[in-house]
């Protein structure tokens, strides 16, 4: 198992923090995802996954539920 943990700017509340989930749990490999929610600072995301996570694919999906990875 690895853990990657990185910061997500922007999220606010509970619905922007399942967006976050939804969309990192979709990456392959990924059996857990743990976000630390600061409403309106940046907040930390822990991903769980069998294998190394790409860095663009992380962002990719951050960047699809509409957020932004310092």
């Amino acid at each position: 198992m690895t853990t990657t943990t990185i910061t997500v700017s922007g999220m606010t509340c509970g619905h922007c923090e399942a967006a976050v989930k939804e969309e990192l749990g979709a990456l392959a490999g990924v059996s857990d995802v743990a976000v630390d929610l600061n409403a309106g600072g940046d907040s930390p995301v822990t991903i769980t996954s069998s294998n190394e996570l790409d860095d663009a694919a992380i962002r990719a999906a951050v960047d699809e539920a509409g957020y932004e990875v310092k």
